[in-house]
C-alpha cells in the first residue's frame, strides 16, 4: 500500500495584484523567488517559509498560500504563466491526489517555524536587504493603501508633464503630475502608485502595472489640490545597455496634458517620514530613486514655511552619472543651505574622478556619527539595486570607525523603522 502523499502550504504570489516591484525578490535571503516578464514567483524547493519577503510587500501579494501534496507542487514555469492564483484544493481534492488532510499543517504551525528571523549580516554572504525596516517610523501618519485595484483602478488626468534634466541626456527624467479630480486618492510621502499602460503586450494580455514612487508631498503638488507627481526615466536600453523600449516609461513620458491615465494603489506602508518635531532624515538615492526624498524635503519645506514645526537636520546624498543627467537639479540648487544639507556624486562627469553616493557617505562620516547616535534619525535609501551594498557598507563603517558596534547601531535602526531600504 502506498504511503500518503506528503502535503505542505506552498507559498504563491498573486499575479492579479502584484506591481512587480521587486521588493520580494531583493528581500529573499534564499533566492528562492524569481521572475520573468509577466510574473514573480516562489520556487517552492527553496522557500524555507522564513517570511522575510511578506512584510516588506506593498501589495499583499506575497502572501498567499494553496495546501499541495509536495510532489504535484506548483512549478515555476506553471506559475509564470498564470493571471490569476489557482483556486484552494478542498479536502475531497486533496484526497484524491493521494493525501491524507489530517496530516496538513495549519498556517499557524508554519507561522510558528518562520517567526525567528535571522540576525542582519548572519551567514557567509553580506546581505544587505537584511538591514532593512519593515516597520514605519513610530511618528509617521497613517498610511492608506490599495485603495484601487488593478480591475477597478482610479482615473487620473495629466496636468502637467516637464522633463527635469538636460536636454539630450541619455536618462531622459520627466515630472509628471496627475490630477484625480473628485476621487479620493490620498497619498504619503514614500508611498507609491501603480500605473497600467494600455494596449496589450505581445501574448495579447493586458498590460501589468509599473511602479512609481510619489514625488509631491501629502497636500499635492499644487498644495490644496487633489494632485500628485511621479518622477519618469525614459527607458530605452536594458541594464547590459541593449536597445529596449520600456512600455510604461516611454507611455508616461510622451503623454500630453489632458491625457487619462489608469492608476492603482496607493502602495506602501513603511518607507514613511517620521512627523515627530526634531526628527532628523537622511536621503540616499540616485536616479528616480529622488522621487520620495522630493517629497519628503517638499513637506518639510511647507512645514517650516508655516512656522508651527521645528525640524532636525536633513541631508541628502545625491548620484547621477553627470550633473546635467541628475533630475531636479536646478531646483535643488536654490534650497537654502541652512534648510537641507546636500551632497552630489557624480560617476561619469568628465574630467573629473568617479563619485558614488556611498564615497560621500564616508566623507561626511564625521556629521553621519553624530546622527546615527541620535535615536530621532531616520534613513532613506532609494535608486538602482547595485548601489544597496555599497551604502549599507558604508553606514557600517562609518559606525565602525567611530567606535560603535554596527551589530547594535544595526538592529536598532532596523526595529525602530529608522533604516529603509527602497532599491530596483
Amino acid at each position: 500500500m502506498n504511503a500518503p502523499a506528503e502535503l505542505f502550504n506552498q507559498h504563491l504570489i498573486d499575479p492579479g495584484i502584484c506591481i512587480r516591484c521587486n521588493t520580494c525578490e531583493a528581500t529573499c535571503p534564499v533566492g528562492a523567488i524569481t521572475h520573468d516578464s509577466r510574473n514573480y514567483v516562489v520556487i517552492a524547493d527553496k522557500c524555507n517559509f522564513c517570511m522575510a519577503c511578506v512584510p516588506p510587500c506593498p501589495t499583499g501579494s506575497i502572501d498567499n498560500w494553496r495546501m499541495r501534496p509536495k510532489a504535484a507542487a506548483y512549478k515555476v514555469e506553471e506559475q509564470l504563466s498564470w493571471d490569476d492564483l489557482p483556486a484552494a484544493l478542498s479536502d475531497s481534492d486533496l484526497a484524491a491526489m493521494g493525501a491524507d488532510v489530517s496530516t496538513a499543517p495549519t498556517e499557524a504551525m508554519v507561522t510558528s517555524a518562520a517567526s525567528v528571523e535571522a540576525s542582519p549580516g548572519e551567514g557567509a554572504a553580506f546581505n544587505s536587504a537584511a538591514y532593512g525596516a519593515t516597520l514605519p517610523p513610530w511618528s509617521a501618519a497613517h498610511p492608506y493603501t490599495n485603495l484601487h485595484g488593478p480591475k477597478a483602478p482610479a482615473m487620473a488626468t495629466v496636468v502637467g508633464n516637464v522633463q527635469v534634466n538636460d536636454a539630450g541626456t541619455t536618462n531622459e527624467t520627466h515630472h509628471i503630475v496627475l490630477d484625480f479630480g473628485h476621487m479620493p486618492f490620498p497619498v504619503l510621502e514614500g508611498q507609491s502608485i501603480g500605473i497600467v499602460p494600455p494596449s496589450l503586450d505581445e501574448k495579447g494580455k493586458p498590460h501589468h502595472a509599473r511602479q512609481y514612487s510619489i514625488a509631491s508631498p501629502r497636500n499635492g503638488e499644487r498644495p490644496g489640490y487633489n494632485n500628485l507627481s511621479i518622477t519618469v526615466k525614459r527607458v530605452v536600453e536594458d541594464h547590459e545597455g541593449k536597445p529596449v523600449k520600456g512600455v510604461a516609461s516611454n507611455y508616461l513620458c510622451d503623454l500630453k496634458t489632458g491625457d487619462t491615465v489608469q492608476v492603482i494603489g496607493p502602495f506602501g506602508a513603511s518607507f514613511l517620514m517620521p512627523n515627530h518635531p526634531k526628527s532628523n532624515i537622511v536621503m540616499i538615492c540616485t536616479g528616480t530613486g529622488s522621487a520620495p526624498m522630493r517629497a519628503m524635503t517638499e513637506w518639510r519645506r511647507r512645514l517650516r514655511q508655516s512656522g508651527k514645526f521645528e525640524g532636525g537636520k536633513l541631508m541628502l546624498f545625491f548620484g547621477a552619472r553627470t550633473p546635467q543627467e541628475l533630475p531636479y537639479f536646478g531646483p535643488l540648487q536654490k534650497l537654502p543651505k541652512d534648510f537641507i544639507d546636500i551632497n552630489f556624486a557624480f560617476s561619469r562627469d568628465p574630467g573629473q574622478p568617479k563619485r558614488y553616493v556611498q564615497d560621500l557617505v564616508r566623507d561626511r562620516r564625521t556629521d553621519l556619527t553624530a546622527l546615527l547616535k541620535d535615536a530621532n534619525t531616520y534613513i532613506y535609501v532609494c535608486g538602482l539595486k547595485s548601489m544597496e551594498e555599497g551604502v549599507v557598507l558604508a553606514l557600517r563603517d562609518v559606525a565602525t570607525q567611530a567606535g560603535l558596534s554596527w551589530d547594535s547601531v544595526a538592529q536598532s535602526l532596523k526595529q525602530e523603522g529608522r533604516l529603509h531600504l527602497e532599491t530596483y
